[in-house]
């Protein structure tokens, strides 16, 4: 369809529109990590590296860093093994209530998380009398993580079919030579996209983080919520907050790119 030069530049000026509406405020929090105002007036009178100086000797703002990476990295793990079997086990077995299934497993990621937050915090002291520890934590993020990795993986079979697997049958090749020498390298960037995915999600998590986690566990962005109406902690605040901008770029761009990569993981799997 060719779009005339009008439609063409109303469209581009949408899109000017909505990228400025979301990213504008990003670029803020950046420009004002070098404000030397500490209320951060506009225009800025300087700029200084004094806050991230502070940043970096910030006790509390490591400890919550080095909790938050634990916690993602734990969560994608268990994500990425529980995922890849669900989305397994609903290719290979044909059943009465598989769609239900399905939906079951993606629903947690569809629900505000408030309601999963009390949900579990609820399952785990009043139906399990489990007390809210790291544990529980890893737990509550790796529900929603799996959609990530099942939502992928579900793909990634769609796209590619199992013609390659049933070929590796016919040839002799057993159920586990299959999945490590063809089923897994077709799944690899897949896998790869949707840790990453599960890692950003379970990272900057803070509403079900809110009611799984105990009272000792502070994750980043439950330290930057509690620091952010402190005044002396406020310029650490935005230092913080501008760093985990700029590295969230990194792993939403490879998992884009990893998703679409279909002809890379075809040619994997031969």
């Amino acid at each position: 369809m060719k779009l005339s030069r009008r439609a063409r530049f109303l469209l581009g000026l949408a899109t000017a529109v909505v990228l400025a509406v979301v990213y504008a405020p990003l670029a803020l929090v950046l420009l004002n990590s070098f404000n030397a105002d500490k209320t951060f007036g506009w225009p800025p009178t300087g700029f200084t590296l004094e806050w991230w100086r502070m940043a970096g000797e910030s006790e509390g703002a490591r400890d919550a860093l080095l909790t938050s990476l634990e916690v993602a990295a734990l969560a994608t793990v268990l994500a990425l093994v529980l995922g890849t079997l669900a989305a397994m086990g609903l290719r290979h077995t044909r059943f009465f209530g598989r769609n239900v299934v399905s939906l079951l497993v993606i629903l947690p990621i569809a629900l505000p998380g408030i309601v999963t937050g009390i949900a579990l915090q609820n399952a785990f002291g009043t139906m399990l009398g489990v007390q809210l520890s790291l544990f529980t934590l890893v737990v509550a993020h790796a529900t929603f993580c799996i959609v990530t990795v099942f939502n992928n993986v579900q793909a990634r079979f769609q796209r590619l079919g199992g013609s390659l697997e049933q070929a590796s049958m016919d040839l002799g090749a057993g159920p586990w030579t299959t999945f490590r020498l063809v089923t897994l390298p077709m799944l690899r960037s897949a896998l790869l996209a949707g840790a990453l995915l599960s890692f950003g999600l379970s990272f900057d998590e803070i509403v079900v983080t809110t009611f799984t986690a105990p009272d000792t566990v502070q994750t980043l962005p439950i330290w930057i919520f509690g620091n952010l109406f402190r005044p002396n902690q406020a310029p650490v605040v935005n230092v913080v907050a501008a760093v985990l901008v700029v590295l969230s770029v990194v792993p939403i761009y490879l998992a884009q790119k990893l998703s679409g990569d279909t002809a890379g993981a075809a040619a994997g799997a031969r």
